[in-house]
């Protein structure tokens, strides 16, 4: 990662200079200057309700995330925009996939203390866009990889944009693939029988994967879990896109969406632990015994349709609205309605108030904690997938220097932004997240 981190930064500082189009005529450059982005996100969340231990337990996490988005001109026409990310998250709620190597009891409300406590997500995008001399045009591509330890995926993708009627209307189409491959790690219970009698040291102290439902069985007498392993480790995503602007006069702007996502293979997540009504419930310390996991359709169709109008009241205050409605092939119907009230304070410094409401019906095969039957095809108690609503209230602060007239070295500062959010669901869910940006221009003129 420290190589990749010079390499973008190497990149960074190599800028090549405007170049005049053939006919010898001046073009305006679609980015004059490298510009470098540095984000920061600070996340924590807090439930009752976590998927690993069948809809009851803590869902406690905190994740911190820092980004690097390094946008390149090559020349007039063609930007170079390379995107990294790193997320380092501690779970209470993943903690519990082995909940017995701890030094005090399993309990599904207390986390564990084992390697799967926290992890580290790592993502790369590199994108290139074209943009046609008259500037009506534009192509790009994309390529992304991202990992962590259970979790592998390539992307790839592309769009097109095109601009009519003076650049007043804007219609643009794209398209994204991608592979993902998971490596199946399940409830502790569940997992394959070593060679050793167990004992009741060996569940506190070991987090390998030498344990079945069967030798818990020794310490829970009659606990004998009929699990199979998912047959898939990969899936498979595909969206295609459509959006439609429009301004609709000198303070109104109209825009359009749609979206359509197929996805297949393994759409479960294997450690989320699945309690039957209809089956006799085993327990081994204060912890509820799995007994099967999540078990969902190889197949998902998702639709989203959203629209935005964005109103500028006067130089000081704009309006800009949102609403998106989405359905899929799994019951789960929802809508999102957002409104944010930019109010420039002068002429550098912005403040943004936002709020979002978002309510949705649950998935077909969700039920609450042991409200399950065995005799069904598909499970999950994953209370993304329950009927919900939530609401979002967010409040921000930007400076911005358009002339960049603060210089660190070759690095002139062109924005800072600072931003909070309250998320809370009806269902005993809360989260806060805040967000640091500051954005640098290189200038090559310097």
């Amino acid at each position: 990662m420290k190589i990749i981190l010079i390499l973008l930064l190497t990149a960074a500082v190599f800028v090549l200079h405007a170049q005049e189009n053939e006919s010898g005529e001046y073009k305006k450059r679609v980015l004059e200057n490298t510009e470098i982005d540095i984000l920061f996100n600070y996340y924590e969340q807090d439930g009752e309700n976590a998927a690993v231990t069948g809809g009851i337990g803590t869902e406690e996490l905190t994740d911190i995330s820092p980004t690097l988005i390094v946008a390149i001109p090559l020349n007039d026409d063609d930007v170079l925009t390379i995107n990294a990310n790193i997320s380092a998250y501690t779970s209470a709620s993943s903690s519990n996939i082995n909940p017995f190597d701890g030094a005090q009891p399993a309990d599904p409300f207390v986390a564990s203390s084992g390697a799967s406590k926290s992890d580290t997500w790592v993502n790369l995008i590199g994108s290139y866009s074209h943009s046609s001399d008259d500037r009506n045009r534009i192509w790009t591509s994309n390529v992304s990889v991202a990992a962590e330890y259970d979790y592998f995926s390539l992307g790839l993708g592309g769009s097109h944009t095109w601009l009519f009627n003076e650049k007043n209307t804007e219609l643009s189409l794209n398209a994204n693939i991608y592979f993902d491959s998971w490596s199946l790690i399940y409830p502790v219970e569940l997992r394959p029988q070593g060679n050793d009698e167990p004992d009741e040291d060996d569940y506190l102290l070991d987090d390998e994967d030498d344990f079945y439902g069967n030798a818990f069985g020794t310490l829970v007498p009659g606990y004998d879990p009929s699990f199979t392993e998912h047959p898939d480790k990969g899936r498979n995503s595909y969206s295609i896109g459509l959006g439609f602007s429009q301004i609709l006069s000198s303070k109104l702007i109209g825009y359009l969406s749609a979206d359509f996502i197929l996805q297949d293979g393994l759409l479960s997540t294997p450690y989320h632990r699945v309690y039957f009504s209809d089956k006799e419930d085993y327990f081994f310390q204060n912890f509820h015994l799995a007994d099967d996991v999540e078990r969902l359709p190889d197949s998902r169709f998702k639709i989203a349709l959203g629209g935005r109008l964005n109103y500028f009241i006067n130089h000081r205050v704009s309006l800009r609205t949102y609403y998106r409605f989405y359905t899929d092939d799994w019951g789960i119907a929802s809508h999102t309605a957002s409104i944010e009230v930019p109010v420039k304070i002068t002429d550098k410094f912005t403040l943004y108030p936002s709020y979002r409401y978002y309510m949705q019906t649950a998935a077909d095969y969700f039920a609450p904690y042991n409200q399950h039957l065995s005799s069904s095809e598909f499970y999950s108690s994953d209370y993304d997938l329950s009927e919900f609503s939530a609401n979002n209230f967010g409040f921000g602060i930007s400076y911005t220097d358009v002339f960049t007239k603060t210089k660190l070295g070759k690095f002139g500062l062109k924005s800072i932004d600072f931003k909070y959010n309250k998320y809370d669901r009806d269902t005993k869910f809360s989260a806060s997240m805040f967000s640091f940006g500051v954005k640098f221009i290189i200038d090559s003129a310097i």
